[in-house]
């Protein structure tokens, strides 16, 4: 059986739950047809740490896949990230206190990684289960893009497919305010739908999925 490493964030920024690992909690041990089972495992949300935990999961589980997620406030649907890049710009500390301003990821690293994950099929997937979703050209430059980008330097050229998505708030945590959201259930539904089509689909599809500005 063949292990798809599923990972979310701890809470961060004060806030009780973290979407990504409350939905994909409820993914570990899933079945992907016959030959493939989910494991989801937490990471910490933190600069000093959370790469080092990916790095010794990958080591210990040696996935045939991986797909990183993570909270994206502001965000209105499953976004599933084109690009990872070499910079850490914290708007706010993390939860060990930290907060890199304008430093790299790696060192003397390329400038940014593009996901080995078939974006478009997977953003396909999603919109036919019912679930709002889209190809996003940014992750930011906080701990999530620093995960998608390690993740993607650690398994570059190993033929392991990698990449990361972004899920919205809960509407427990927007209550009051003028945010967007989506219920559990729906994240849960559309990452299923996204990770089994990152595993079933050999090639990705050719829709369009850019941006205008």
């Amino acid at each position: 059986m063949q292990i798809v490493l599923l990972t979310g964030f701890e809470p961060f920024d004060q806030d009780p739950v973290n979407p990504s690992w409350e939905a994909v909690r409820q993914l570990d041990g899933v079945q992907l047809g016959s030959d493939a089972q989910i494991v989801a495992r937490r990471l910490p949300c933190a600069f000093a740490t959370a790469g080092e935990c990916l790095t010794r999961l990958i080591d210990e589980l040696r996935p045939a896949m991986v797909i990183a997620t993570g909270l994206g406030p502001g965000r209105s649907d499953i976004s599933v990230e084109r690009v990872a890049i070499n910079i850490n710009d914290a708007r706010i500390p993390d939860n060990l206190g930290d907060q890199p301003i304008d430093t790299a990821v790696v060192a003397d690293g390329p400038a940014a990684y593009f996901t080995t994950l078939p974006i478009k099929a997977m953003v396909k997937a999603v919109r036919e289960a019912g679930i709002a979703a889209s190809v996003s050209q940014t992750a930011g430059t906080f701990v999530c893009n620093q995960v998608f980008y390690l993740l993607q330097h650690a398994l570059a050229g190993s033929g392991v497919r990698s990449g990361f998505i972004h899920v919205p708030l809960l509407p427990e945590q927007v209550m009051g305010l003028q945010r967007p959201s989506m219920a559990l259930g729906a994240i849960v539904t559309g990452l299923h739908a996204a990770v089994l089509m990152a595993w079933q689909a050999p090639e990705d599809v050719k829709d369009a999925g850019g941006q205008v500005s």
